[in-house]
C-alpha cells in the first residue's frame, strides 16, 4: 500500500508542476493548425488537379 500512496502523492506533485495554457494560447494555436492544415489541403488538392490534367493528357482521355 506504500507504493501507491507514495505514486499518487507524486503524481500530484507533478501535476501542481505543470502550466496549463492560457485561453488565448489555446484559441492562438488552434488557429494556427487550422490555417497550416487549410494551406496544406490547398496545395495538395491544386497538385492533385495538375497531376490529374497530365495524366488525361498523357493518355489521351
Amino acid at each position: 500500500m506504500g507504493k501507491i500512496s507514495t505514486f499518487i502523492a507524486n503524481a500530484k506533485a507533478e501535476i501542481h508542476k505543470v502550466i496549463f495554457p492560457t485561453q488565448v494560447q489555446v484559441r492562438q494555436a488552434f488557429l494556427a493548425v487550422v490555417l497550416v492544415v487549410t494551406v496544406i489541403s490547398l496545395f495538395l488538392a491544386l497538385i492533385d488537379l495538375i497531376m490529374g490534367e497530365i495524366v488525361k493528357t498523357a493518355l489521351g482521355a
